[in-house]
């Protein structure tokens, strides 16, 4: 006999959570050495737990810009997670299978080997040199070469860090000293580490640069970043004025960020109503007008984010209710208006 649900089980079978809103962003970032946490890309997950482990893989073009490296896989794997960050350490690299394999042609030696080196600061790592002849050679001529490439890889590791291994793994300069050392044996196409793999960490420096640095480095950077494109826009704004009093209207929420932070700075707790682009003297400068306590002000501020003046807006309804009737009224016979009616009136004439 089945057993029977209740509804209430039933309504809870069918109400489901939502795992994705309690997901998060992190910043995967590149080791402390010797790449100083660079930013190389995002992942998402529930909590620290789920991210620490993960290995994150990029090509060498997206890490550095080098297009020629774009068949090198590099890999990372998450080791710590601090606050938004997640700090990695590299775990090694690989060419891809069909740029490795297009190298290799008829006629061509081939010389491969595995090589397990100890670093000054205790990392183990694995690697494999591929050496590419131009033309097939005696297996004598390739064990002298596979020797000579052996010991420069291991004489190689034992004088530097791990953090110089990456560079030289990535920059390619291991890989000429290998070329160097085999070419006397006999002529060479090619010299790859096709792969590395970290078998052991050692010990961690602490000397560089720490989190909190790079955070406010980056944020000065995405400072000077904001005030040159608000400077190229100020200034492809200002090409288009025809004359010195011709303005652009500026949205509020598209005013650069380095403008309204110089404007907060300069009228604290104000509110920004509107703001618009001159020129003065050949000069584009944005001028924001701001609302506080029930009065409005009008503050100048260059492209770079400089304020040049900051003056209350002028309110030609409070000159004209200190004035008189008669005073007034002489004023709207100057104007050609007409002068007849009471005194809100004859100020409502005068502000058209």
């Amino acid at each position: 006999m089945a057993k029977k649900i209740s509804a209430k089980a039933r309504a809870a079978a069918r109400k489901q959570r939502d795992k994705w809103k309690t997901k998060r962003w992190y910043t995967i970032r590149a080791p402390r050495h010797p790449w100083d946490f660079k930013k190389i890309g995002e992942t998402i997950g529930e909590s620290d737990e789920y991210i620490i482990g993960r290995v994150y893989q990029m090509t060498q073009q997206e890490f550095s810009g080098d297009f020629s490296k774009m068949h090198v896989i590099l890999r990372f794997r998450v080791t710590e997670c601090v606050g938004q960050d997640a700090l990695t350490t590299f775990i090694g690299h690989h060419h891809q299978t069909d740029h490795t394999r297009r190298q290799i042609r008829r006629y061509r030696g081939k010389v491969d080997d595995v090589v397990d080196v100890v670093t000054t600061d205790g990392y183990l790592v694995r690697m494999k040199p591929l050496i590419i002849t131009q033309q097939r050679v005696q297996t004598s001529l390739k064990q002298d070469m596979r020797v000579r490439a052996r010991d420069i890889i291991i004489s190689y590791a034992s004088k530097n860090t791990f953090a110089q291994v990456q560079e030289a793994l990535m920059n390619g300069s291991l890989e000429e000293e290998i070329q160097k050392g085999v070419k006397p044996i006999y002529p060479v196409r090619s010299v790859a580490i096709r792969k590395s793999q970290l078998l052991q960490e050692g010990v961690v420096a602490s000397s560089g640069p720490t989190l909190d640095e790079v955070h406010a480095m980056e944020q000065r950077q995405e400072a000077e970043m904001k005030a040159k494109k608000a400077a190229a826009l100020a200034e492809a704004m200002a090409d288009e004025l025809e004359d010195e009093d011709d303005e652009i209207d500026v949205a509020v929420e598209d005013i650069p960020d380095n403008i309204k932070a110089a404007v907060e700075e300069a009228v604290p707790g104000a509110t920004i109503t509107e703001a618009e682009i001159e020129t003065e003297d050949g000069q584009a400068v944005f001028e924001v007008t701001v609302e506080k306590d029930g009065k409005e002000i009008e503050v100048e501020v260059t492209p770079s984010g400089e304020v040049v003046e900051v003056e209350e807006a002028s309110s030609d309804a409070a000159d004209y209710s200190s004035m008189t009737v008669a005073e007034l009224k002489e004023l709207l016979k100057a104007a050609g208006k007409p002068v007849s009616g009471k005194k809100p009136d004859l100020i409502a004439r005068l502000s058209e």
